[in-house]
């Protein structure tokens, strides 16, 4: 055992005092705080919002206080190839809408993972994992594939933002704090071994489930109309569409023909290997979570091949990472915090990841790159947080910081190559429910 000894803190501190620079910095930066104190203009002189591939997108879009980027992310995608194909203007799909299914059938996946865990103690790192968030906001790519197979899409008009869509602090807190009161009932059933009474209980637990939601966020649409104006002024409509064929109709995107790609360069996880995480999903028999492990290099020819073919990249990060949310720059010099503090902050991307000190917590969208000499040395990011931030909401991300900080992408099977697809293809390595690949952006 070492404790700290009174001498030790003097001596701490006289060499702190009689360090010139960093008392003349102590006064900065108690004042104006860290990262405006370490902000390094260089950054935003390197990474110019200007590319050589720039895909022509709407306006950004603004999931508010809420999780939701993932689904931003999945729905600005298809947005951008409709806007093109049917010459819409400022059009979005409902991401109220989705968050109703998701937070719907997460509610019965957790459900189907207590009553899979039901035999251990509550106290069992599975079961409190379980119950330490039974359902969040965020998603995986696979997930939100299971929403739209199932459920469809429609305009944003269809069925607008509501205020608890917007802002889920309360939401998540009542739909947690009943989905706790359920797990403790069905244990309970559980225990007794009568499967009838178990799927009766949840049954009517699912309709706790559905009027809390439609409440909060309001009835999901069965039939609608789509009327619009083209950029041209002509008018459209189509009658009494459901989700599901408003989908097939317009978005008309084969989401099987996609495949999640991640760069985890952790002992643990092996290139060219395919990858699950336990418990981790939305939709009960919907599309497994499975990642194909990929080498940083051929990760980011795949995102250029498909930027040059004209669409748009869904991609996963750690966006808090040395990042400018105001001017939008994601760079590895956006703060010299080395500088700052005298201490070297240096990890690798596979000791950040073992180490708890970063993982995925973020979704947008890859709508460019600035590709010099056969490489890729800055992106252009479709971000969801509104126009008042970065370029009127994009983002300028360094091909430096991508390397260490991107995690995921999603990108078409057929730029696979033979081997590639068969790793894919090939029984998954099963991660841990906690395994930071298993990280909700």
């Amino acid at each position: 055992m070492t404790k700290i000894t009174e001498e030790q803190t003097k001596h701490y501190r006289d060499s702190f005092l009689a360090n010139q620079k960093q008392v003349a910095l102590q006064r900065g930066v108690v004042k104006n705080g860290i990262t405006a104190s370490a902000e390094n203009v260089a950054a935003h002189v390197e990474n110019t919002p200007v590319f050589s591939i720039d895909l022509a997108t709407g306006k950004v879009a603004n999931q508010k206080q809420s999780g939701r980027c993932w689904m931003f992310a999945a729905l600005n995608t298809f947005r951008h190839k409709m806007l093109q194909q049917f010459k819409l203007k400022d059009f979005e799909l409902s991401q109220n809408y989705t968050f109703f299914w998701d937070k719907y059938e997460k509610a019965n996946y957790f459900y189907e993972n207590i009553l899979a865990t039901a035999d251990q103690e509550a106290s069992s790192r599975e079961v409190a994992f379980l119950l330490q968030t039974p359902q969040q906001d965020g998603g995986q790519w696979d997930m939100i594939v299971s929403l739209f197979q199932k459920y469809g899409v429609v305009p944003k008009a269809v069925m607008p933002e509501s205020s608890n869509s917007s802002n889920s602090r309360d939401l998540n807190k009542y739909l947690n704090k009943l989905l706790r009161k359920h797990a403790v009932v069905l244990r309970k059933l559980a225990a007794g071994k009568d499967e009838a009474a178990v799927e009766a209980k949840r049954k009517e637990m699912l309709q706790e489930v559905y009027t809390l939601l439609a409440t909060a966020l309001g009835t999901p649409p069965e039939v609608f109309d789509f009327e619009y104006r083209d950029e041209e002024q002509n008018y459209h409509i189509d009658q009494q569409l459901t989700p599901q064929s408003f989908y097939e109709k317009y978005v008309g995107v084969n989401l099987d023909d996609y495949v999640s790609i991640i760069n985890a360069p952790t002992a643990d996880k092996p290139y060219n290997r395919s990858y699950t995480v336990s418990m981790l999903g939305n939709v009960v028999g919907g599309a497994p979570v499975k990642y194909l492990n990929l080498d940083m290099e051929t990760f980011k020819q795949l995102a250029v091949k498909q930027l040059k073919d004209g669409e748009s990249v869904w991609f996963g990060c750690d966006v808090g990472q040395s990042s400018t949310r105001d001017s939008g720059i994601m760079a590895l010099n956006a703060y010299d915090i080395d500088d700052l503090f005298e201490a070297d902050f240096t990890m690798t991307k596979a000791e950040r990841l073992d180490y708890g000190d970063s993982l995925m917590t973020h979704a947008m969208v890859l709508t460019g790159v600035d590709v010099v000499d056969g490489k890729s040395t800055k992106w252009k990011v479709e971000n969801s947080w509104g126009e008042k931030v970065g370029e009127k909401g994009f983002f300028v991300m360094s091909d430096a910081w991508m390397d260490e900080y991107t995690y995921q992408i999603v990108v078409r099977k057929d730029y696979l190559t033979t081997e590639q697809l068969a790793a894919f293809e090939a029984e998954p390595v099963v991660l841990a429910p906690w395994d930071p690949m298993g990280a909700l952006a």
